[in-house]
């Protein structure tokens, strides 16, 4: 190829990147999203990717309670990032065996914080599925949350227990790992 017809196309290229640039900053300027939309990578469409751990909670009927909790603390982009990260997630039943009014308690605006650091007490940096939780647990190692809690990780028999959750499934995610467990984990001295 020859230098002028090198140039013609650099040109061509440079002047469609520009009005692909304008006519993106005029579309933006018009975008507005309902107040309940998720904010950042959470309010992505993907149907094409692999489930992350947000997309696997919200397709669980067993989980209905955790994924309104998520809603509600405004935590979703946390779920959505690229990870790794482990998520130890509550079935429906372990928020109906806390004291009477307490999920309903946590879902009000007032508290979010509460609940937001209630959920991240159930995130670990990292990918841990059942096996290496007890590799960690047959080393005395405990596991680092997302709060900068420790955890502490018990093997009995075939049963994993962090927090004191029993471990009854593991899901592998896009971006980690999702352990479902039979009960919230609280913070210490709750």
């Amino acid at each position: 190829m020859n230098t002028k017809k090198i140039q013609i196309l650099s040109v061509v290229f440079f002047l469609a990147l520009c009005s692909c640039t304008r006519a993106e900053k005029e579309n933006t300027s018009e975008l507005t999203l309902p107040d309940n939309t998720p904010k950042g990578q959470a309010s992505v469409v993907d149907n094409e990717s692999d489930k992350n751990i947000l997309q696997v909670a919200i397709g669980s009927s067993d989980h209905s309670t955790l994924v309104a909790a998520v809603q509600a603390a405004e935590i979703e982009h946390v779920l959505v990032n690229a990870g790794p990260l482990t998520v130890f997630a509550p079935v429906n039943q372990a928020f109906a065996d806390l004291p009477e009014g307490t999920v309903s308690n946590l879902l009000k605006p007032e508290n979010k914080q509460q609940l937001a650091n209630i959920l991240t007490l159930h995130a670990a940096p990292g990918s841990y599925n059942k096996e290496a939780l007890i590799k960690s647990a047959e080393r005395g190692r405990k596991l680092y949350m997302a709060t900068g809690d420790y955890l502490e990780i018990r093997v009995t028999g075939e049963d994993v227990y962090v927090g004191g959750a029993k471990v009854i499934a593991t899901v592998p995610t896009s971006n980690g790992i999702i352990n479902v467990v039979d009960r919230v984990i609280l913070p210490p001295g709750s």
